[in-house]
């Protein structure tokens, strides 16, 4: 009851922090409920299967589970036979998926799932989708297509295939998605056996099904069934949904540490202001464990009341996460909101926690508190920071610089996450740090106008050196927000001059052909430019070498080139990249099997381990080799040198030299880095925003007895707005600089790791735009409300 009635007699105090989790919550239920919702469905072309039989699934280099290895002809025959034989299934189809996409006006039709796009005939009866008009085709000229395509039954149709243009003849329209060709035809296109579908009679029993399925099965795969379907997805949608689970994992992130950031810090400022009413308890008999339960379990009600609202807010904004995620292309098609209960338990009880262990070092503090100090100010124990903080401070001082290191020689793919995670530490160091910062740049700040005779910088000079915890509590959240401004715009801006530059140097004097409104290059655009790389990528997968004890016995996915370089382009042999052959347990003279996408088990040679290159490949093949076992395989960009000239005539090609091509390929995921970079920096501020306000609205309400003696001393309204004025502003200015020199070093580190990747020099870059904007929107917003509160306290005591 004590603590219910304390919430409810200085809910002003617990104001800021009530809000803080408020919008922290609110953001994780709503990225938590994105989450839920877009999660992978059942295709819609599967709606009318009973089960799907599945391949045995292979695992990644470090071991996580990844693609499935496909089936050969042989190998899947006997299955099919066993299948057709189980009870209750009226039908079994072999599944088969390809690049398929219709060419009009001499223009590819936009389509994102064309890699996928192109079916057996069979494959139509998995929905099952109604042919609308026509016939089933028959022929290996013939298709049956979309009705929303527009073309009529007996028309002639171009369609682009791995091999390149070919015409078909229109024999047929369905009420679904894709190109249904022979199952002969897509047999050839897909030879390997991927999937096999199983259509059931309604009155059978899905689960007698799957376990007789799987009995036929044995340990040569696995079958699913019910959401267990929705496994199989087309790539341009997996590839979606990871870029929004990544960029709703950011939002998430740097919301749960400014929360935890911002809470803390400002509920160590509101026990700090009550130390006289605590040293009152003491006096009574109050002993320090109830003393720390009390801040607790104040700050648990804050956080439970903060958490229930936030959770009606985060749900109400879901529909507004979801449009921005439409708009920058990174949510699933056709995505629909569903509220689950689990997103908002786990929002609750990350807010109350975060409020619980914010208020850790506050109880910890206040349970210090004498009973003699119910007759002291704040200020007569406020001894700036203790030895034990310092040490704190320097350790945690120590691991930012340790991680900002890090970032110069982390990989590409974790450079950004260890500048993040560097920053978040040095910005705990630096706010830990503060109070040793506060008195000296005090002085060195006011020491100018102490000349002119205005009492205004002595009092301003004498409340920082007097009280540089409380100052330090003012510092903590401007140093977020500036820092992560700084820090986020500053990667955007590094990387937008750096990754072109480097690109562009790279492949200098080329000129190169991509796909122009398509998932690659066909055999068609390969052969009208019959000079330079021209990569042909497939997945195998490879069974690591049994010699080495630290290696299973499970098959291995791996990205495989097929090259025409004279180099490498030698029938029968693979060249490894090191750092590929160690994980495999390979050297070079060594035979190695691997399975390729047809289900084929070739052994290959391997005929040199050369040191690790991402533009030569770590496992490359002769590009034959890759194009007999992968029909439906697409090419990479080509790459023509200067001595030969390229040609764009096929349709769905373009060419750049290399400055275009370095600048498209940045330009492919700019939009989404700096919607991200946006977004995050717009949270980080906003938040820090709010505890500024709140802070100093609290510091201000807190020294009203000050205000009232320094006006009964002679003081005018104006001169005491000024004094008020003039400390927020200087307590923003050292938050400020803090948060900019603890961005500089992993920033640094980026650019190092940048410079060495891309081969070119690359210096610190910052928004000058967004810092200002971070500074001088911190700084309005701490004034207006210090000035507010101050002026409001002048009135309410007149």
């Amino acid at each position: 009851m004590l603590i219910l009635a304390n919430v409810r007699e200085r809910w002003s105090g617990f104001l800021g922090a009530f809000v803080a989790v408020l919008i922290g919550v609110a953001l994780i239920t709503t990225t938590l409920v994105i989450y839920d919702s877009a999660r992978a469905k059942v295709q819609p072309r599967y709606t009318g299967t009973a089960a799907l039989a599945l391949p045995e699934q292979a695992v990644d280099a470090d071991g996580s589970p990844e693609d499935r290895m496909p089936w050969s002809k042989d190998e899947a025959a006997p299955l099919l036979a066993g299948l057709d034989k189980v009870p209750g299934v009226t039908d079994v189809v072999v599944d088969r998926s390809f690049y398929a996409q219709a060419i009009r006006g001499g223009k590819p039709v936009t389509d994102e799932g064309a890699l996928e796009s192109g079916h057996g005939w069979g494959s139509a009866r998995l929905a099952p989708y109604r042919l609308v008009s026509g016939r089933a085709p028959s022929g290996e000229n013939e298709v049956v297509v979309d009705r929303a395509l527009g073309a009529a039954v007996g028309s002639d149709l171009t369609v682009n295939v791995t091999e390149g243009r070919k015409q078909f003849t229109v024999v047929g329209t369905v009420d679904g998605s894709g190109y249904y060709f022979s199952d002969e035809f897509a047999a050839h296109q897909q030879p390997g056996v991927h999937v096999i579908a199983l259509v059931a009679d309604k009155r059978a029993a899905t689960g007698s099904i799957v376990t007789a399925a799987q009995k036929v099965l044995g340990d040569k795969g696995s079958v699913v069934s019910g959401d267990g379907r929705a496994e199989l997805q087309p790539q341009y949608i997996e590839h979606r949904r990871f870029l929004g689970v990544q960029l709703i994992s950011a939002m998430a992130l740097l919301g749960l540490f400014t929360t935890a950031f911002v809470v803390a810090s400002m509920l160590v400022l509101a026990t700090g202001m009550r130390r006289r009413e605590i040293g009152l308890l003491r006096t009574i008999g109050a002993a320090p464990q109830q003393i720390r339960r009390m801040i607790l379990g104040e700050a648990a009600v804050v956080g439970l009341l903060g958490s229930i609202v936030g959770c009606v807010a985060g749900v109400a904004a879901t529909p507004l996460l979801r449009n921005i995620l439409d708009g920058l292309d990174v949510a699933p098609p056709d995505m629909e909101i569903t509220v689950a209960a689990w997103p908002l338990l786990t929002a609750s009880v990350v807010g109350v926690g975060v409020s619980v262990i914010g208020a850790w070092t506050a109880g910890r503090k206040a349970a210090r508190v004498a009973p003699i100090e119910a007759l002291l100010d704040s200020r007569s124990v406020d001894k700036g920071m203790g030895r034990g903080h310092g040490i704190v401070g320097l350790a945690v001082l120590g691991m930012g610089a340790l991680l900002a290191i890090g970032t110069a020689t982390s990989s590409a793919d974790n450079r950004i996450t260890m500048a993040i995670l560097a920053t978040m530490t040095l910005i705990v160091a630096a706010a830990l740090l503060a109070p040793v910062f506060i008195g000296p740049v005090g002085r060195l700040l006011t020491a100018p106008f102490q000349r002119g005779g205005s009492a205004g910088p002595v009092l301003i000079r004498a409340e920082l050196v007097a009280e540089p915890r409380r100052a330090a509590s003012l510092v903590a959240p401007v140093i977020a927000a500036v820092g992560f401004a700084v820090l986020l715009s500053g990667v955007v801006e590094t990387m937008r001059v750096a990754y072109p530059a480097g690109e562009a140097l790279k492949v200098s004097g080329q000129t190169i052909v991509t796909p122009a409104g398509t998932p690659g290059n066909t055999d068609e655009v390969v052969a009208a430019n019959p000079v330079g790389k021209a990569a042909l990528p497939t997945r195998a997968f490879v069974t690591k070498n049994a010699k080495n004890p630290r290696n299973s016995a499970v098959a291995t996915v791996l990205d495989v080139l097929g090259t025409r370089d004279d180099r490498w382009n030698k029938p029968g042999e693979a060249v490894l990249g090191e750092r590929t052959a160690k994980a495999l347990g390979l050297g070079e003279g060594q035979n190695v099997p691997v399975r390729f996408a047809d289900g084929t088990t070739v052994p290959l040679r391997v005929g040199a381990v050369l040191p690790d290159d991402p533009a030569r490949g770590d496992f490359v093949v002769a590009r034959d080799l890759v194009r007999a076992h992968d029909p439906a395989a697409l090419t990479d960009d080509i790459f023509v040198p200067a001595d030969a000239e390229a040609t764009d005539s096929v349709p769905g090609t373009a060419l750049h030299d290399a400055a275009e091509y370095a600048l498209a390929d940045y330009n492919t995921d700019a939009k989404l880095t700096d919607s991200l970079a946006g977004m995050l920096i717009v949270i980080a501020v906003g938040y820090s925003v709010i505890a500024v306000v709140n802070s100093m609205a609290m510091a201000a309400h807190g020294r009203r007895r000050d205000f009232g003696v320094m006006k009964s001393a002679g003081g005018t309204v104006r001169q005491l707005l000024f004094t008020s004025a003039g400390e927020t502003a200087l307590v923003i200015a050292v938050g400020a600089a803090l948060g900019v020199l603890v961005t500089l070093p992993p920033l640094a580190g980026m650019a190092a790791g940048l410079s060495e990747a891309t081969s070119s020099d690359v210096g610190l870059h910052l928004s000058t735009g967004t810092l200002a904007t971070a500074i001088i929107g911190t700084l309005l917003a701490a004034v207006l409300a210090g000035i507010a509160v101050t002026a409001m306290t002048l009135r309410r005591r007149a």
